[in-house]
């Protein structure tokens, strides 16, 4: 690829980075230190960009120009950062998550679709109690947080703030119309926790963990609500309120990975999760259109649970909560 297409190709991908209503001229024009006019013509490919002018754009957005220097067929470009075990804070990390959605959000139109190995984690914030037992799990079983390494998990010691920032991001993420492909095993992970710390002797006292498994029986009532009305809405809501559409989908084969594609004013971004809680991302056009077929592949090969189906749906949500309430009675809580 010579020197025009690869400025070509840079300034696209500058323009997927920005949400609506941001200025690409007016970023370029300020990052770069020259008049609009003078950042146009860059944009037009009438005035070649300079090494450290690609320098500059590449770090502020940060990106990278190796699959476009050199752009072979089994190479694709990843953005992300490393989640670091002992210095780890899960507010700065939602907070992360707050504005990846807020950058998803931002968009015209815009749509998600998550292949759910586990509870999304926007979901997580419906309720205060699931919500502060995975920032338990997370902290002290995930990243060893000296703090809880003696204590049993208790509601009251849940971080104030978090939630509603957890709030915020299901809010932003209530925006955005969303596919979600949920299997049978979709709650397993949360299940398993709850049998963990609860035969480890780890909850303050046996009444937390009714709350937990109640708060869990009161999500999937929600969800069943949402996939019925067809839309998102926070617990409690009757109206649309303007969200988004919620499309589920139920596949009794395939466990999921937690992918996330974002479609984004006819462009596309996958966010893949990888060892916990890391995020990496990448616009690469072959990686995005070729996992968009695959999730669009797996839908075919689904049950729509939500707006359609309402026998396959109820028996589904009766499934999940017919295992939450036989939990309850094997603990005797």
């Amino acid at each position: 690829m010579n020197a025009h297409g690869i400025q070509e190709q840079l300034f696209q991908q500058l323009k997927d980075k920005m949400y609506s209503g941001g200025s690409l001229v007016d970023e370029i024009a300020t990052l770069l230190e020259i008049s609009t006019d003078s950042a146009y013509r860059r944009l037009r490919n009438e005035k070649q960009l300079t090494l450290e002018e690609v320098a500059k754009l590449c770090r502020h957005f940060n990106l990278t120009l190796d699959h476009l220097i050199n752009p072979g067929p089994d190479t694709f470009a990843f953005t992300g950062s490393f989640i670091e075990i002992h210095s780890f804070q899960f507010d700065q990390w939602l907070q992360s998550v707050v504005q990846h959605v807020k950058y998803i959000s931002g968009f015209k139109e815009k749509k998600m679709f998550t292949v759910c190995k586990d509870i999304p984690i926007f979901h997580h914030f419906h309720f205060r109690e699931i919500a502060a037992f995975k920032h338990y799990v997370w902290m002290k079983g995930i990243y060893n947080s000296p703090e809880l390494a003696r204590k049993k998990f208790s509601l009251k010691d849940y971080p104030p703030g978090l939630f509603e920032l957890g709030q915020k991001a299901l809010q932003l993420y209530n925006q955005i119309d969303s596919v979600e492909i949920w299997s049978l095993e979709t709650i397993n992970s949360t299940m398993r926790q709850i049998d963990y710390y609860h035969e480890s002797d780890l909850f303050e006292n046996e009444t937390e963990v009714l709350h937990i498994y109640e708060a869990l029986e009161k999500l999937m009532t929600h969800l069943d609500n949402q996939a019925n009305m067809g839309y998102k809405m926070m617990v409690g809501d009757t109206q649309r309120n303007g969200n988004g559409s919620f499309q589920m989908y139920l596949n009794e084969i395939v466990i999921g990975d937690n992918s996330i594609l974002a479609s984004l004013d006819g462009s596309k971004v996958s966010f893949i999760i990888h060892t916990v809680a890391n995020v990496m991302l990448t616009r690469d056009v072959r990686f995005c259109e070729n996992m968009f077929e695959s999730i669009q592949n797996l839908m075919r090969r689904s049950t729509q649970i939500s707006s359609v189906s309402e026998r396959e749906r109820s028996r589904f949500f009766k499934f999940l909560r017919k295992r939450i309430s036989n939990r309850k009675q094997q603990f005797n809580v």
